[in-house]
């Protein structure tokens, strides 16, 4: 940027005279207050949910899953028809979980917590991002997911939410009740 050229004395005084009798602006910009007040889940209770939600998950249970093609999975009470609306990308994942790096036994915490993150947000489509890295915790989260009684299916994401690297997964929400009143 190039700095200012400062004003000579009669510019300086021609400038004074134009402002006489204005006076300054008041900022008057209003900061709206949220209109729904947002209840602060309590961390004792975030941390049961976690623990709740990832003792489904075993390493020793292995569940059927389809091994041509990408990965996928639909619950027997859940249509095909959802399954095939994720695989062409209809749904559009609100909340985004990225394992990379994590641990086997961290990567089943988030998990758990991401499962009821969506139950008590009501948030229907998730995103599992695993990443290439050594195929361990790309192999191991469908296998995880397809345990738990709230995943209605998962697919690989579209090539727009991480391709193969990903994993879209569908949970089943909790019906809607109204907020508590403080």
């Amino acid at each position: 940027m190039s700095k200012k050229t400062p004003l000579n004395d009669d510019d300086q005084a021609l400038f004074r005279q134009l402002m006489t009798g204005t006076r300054k602006l008041k900022q008057d910009t209003i900061v709206h207050k949220p209109a729904v007040k947002t209840r602060e889940v309590p961390l004792k209770r975030l941390l049961s949910e976690q623990a709740d939600n990832s003792h489904y998950f075993s390493d020793e249970f292995q569940p059927l899953l389809s091994s041509d093609g990408p990965v996928r999975y639909v619950r027997a009470d859940v249509s095909h028809y959802e399954l095939k609306k994720l695989r062409r990308g209809d749904y559009t994942p609100e909340i985004f979980l990225d394992l990379h790096g994590l641990t086997q036994m961290q990567a089943k915490q988030e998990l758990g917590a991401l499962i009821a993150a969506c139950r008590r947000e009501h948030i229907f489509c998730a995103s599992v991002m695993t990443g290439h890295g050594k195929h361990i915790l790309k192999q191991q989260t469908p296998l995880w997911l397809a345990q738990h009684p709230h995943v209605m299916a998962f697919h690989q994401a579209p090539k727009l939410f991480g391709g193969d690297a990903a994993l879209l997964v569908l949970i089943e929400v909790e019906e809607w009740q109204p907020p508590e009143l403080p």
